[in-house]
């Protein structure tokens, strides 16, 4: 298995580890993936949870009070250094939503705590070197979903910054938590990732030479070899990381994903307006009853939901369920899992899951 440049950064093995939010890949889950040869991606979401940290008395239950502490600047850099504490200098990356309030501080926070590849989605990220300028050595790795959205961001950038992406992540609608498509497009076959990773490559070609890299449904060695003979340089992949005993998130996070059907993964609505896939647990049981847990927009986490907004519309606040799944509770968690996510029926380290990946053992 061929390494993987991006930008000035070289990774041994063409493997991202998903960048996944709240808190289940943070210093523990991806320094390990970065030590042992692939890019581990720490999640920005909700660094003001990191160790429980308190940066208010006026914070209500203890939850991060407003943006800037929820994605709290303390928070990101501790866990990075904790990170480097377990890969050293080994390339490292981190994964910004566009639609997280606080876009452009987040992302001068993560170059400036040493941040080697940014890889930004949940949205188009047309401004993302705009925060970038002076950190010339940081990468960065637009997620999309089609040509289209590439082809956007390409001419965007090369306009108004005369860059160029240092890769693409190409999501497919298999993947775990938000999805770049309608519900509709999620079971449409034409929009399935082999189908779209050629037209991308070639989309690329438009613009000169950087790395593809499939993402959404990955799971095993065939898989990766899959998506690298459709033109891949490498592959992107998050739920499969879950069944880690490094990964971040509490074990009972862990015991929902070991223990869930195939049926229990769904897609559901979000309060960003875009389906999201998820296990069915009793949360969302509650919420199809309207009885779900008491909506109070404390840290205004993202854009789209207008403060809480689009929480009352589906019936949940997304930040305060993500935190409840990270912490292992179970019965008001939000447990995102990509479609694959029932096929998880071990926990094993990192260094062994990454051998299995690359060896096909």
């Amino acid at each position: 298995m061929k390494s993987i440049k991006i930008g000035k950064h070289e990774i041994q093995y063409p493997i991202f580890q998903g960048g996944m939010g709240l808190g289940i890949s943070w210093d523990r889950l991806a320094g390990n993936v970065s030590l042992n040869g692939a890019l581990g991606i720490i999640s920005s979401v909700g660094t003001g949870y990191y160790e429980d940290r308190k940066y208010s008395k006026k914070e209500i239950n203890s939850k991060p009070l407003g943006s800037e502490n929820f994605y709290s600047t303390q928070g990101l850099n501790a866990i990075i250094t904790n990170a480097r504490k377990i890969c050293g200098q080994a390339p490292i990356g981190v994964n910004i939503m566009c639609a997280c309030n606080d876009y452009g501080r987040m992302v001068v926070d993560a170059c400036e705590a040493g941040f080697n590849i940014i890889v930004s989605g949940a949205g188009l990220p047309t401004n993302l070197p705009e925060f970038t300028q002076k950190f010339k050595d940081v990468a960065l790795v637009p997620i999309v979903s089609s040509a289209k959205a590439l082809k956007i961001i390409c001419k965007r950038w090369k306009q108004r910054y005369d860059r160029l992406p240092d890769a693409v992540v190409l999501e497919g609608p298999l993947s775990g938590g938000h999805q770049g498509f309608t519900y509709e497009q999620c079971l449409d076959p034409e929009f399935q990732l082999e189908k779209l990773i050629p037209v991308v490559k070639e989309e690329i070609k438009n613009w000169g030479d950087f790395p593809l890299i499939a993402a959404g449904g990955i799971w095993d060695k065939n898989d990766i070899e899959k998506a690298i003979s459709l033109g891949a340089d490498g592959v992107q992949m998050g739920t499969r990381f879950i069944g880690t005993f490094e990964c971040d998130a509490a074990d009972e996070f862990k015991e929902i994903i070991l223990n869930a059907t195939k049926d229990d993964i769904k897609l559901i609505s979000s309060p960003v307006g875009y389906p999201a896939r998820g296990v069915q647990t009793n949360l969302l049981d509650l919420v199809s009853k309207k009885e779900g847990p008491k909506i109070q927009c404390i840290s205004n986490c993202v854009t789209p939901c207008e403060r809480g907004k689009g929480a009352k519309k589906v019936g949940y606040c997304i930040a305060d369920r993500l935190y409840d799944a990270y912490a292992g509770k179970k019965e008001s968690g939000l447990f995102f899992s990509g479609a694959n996510g029932y096929r998880l029926n071990e926990i094993i380290s990192v260094k062994e899951l990454i051998s299995k990946l690359v060896n096909g053992e």
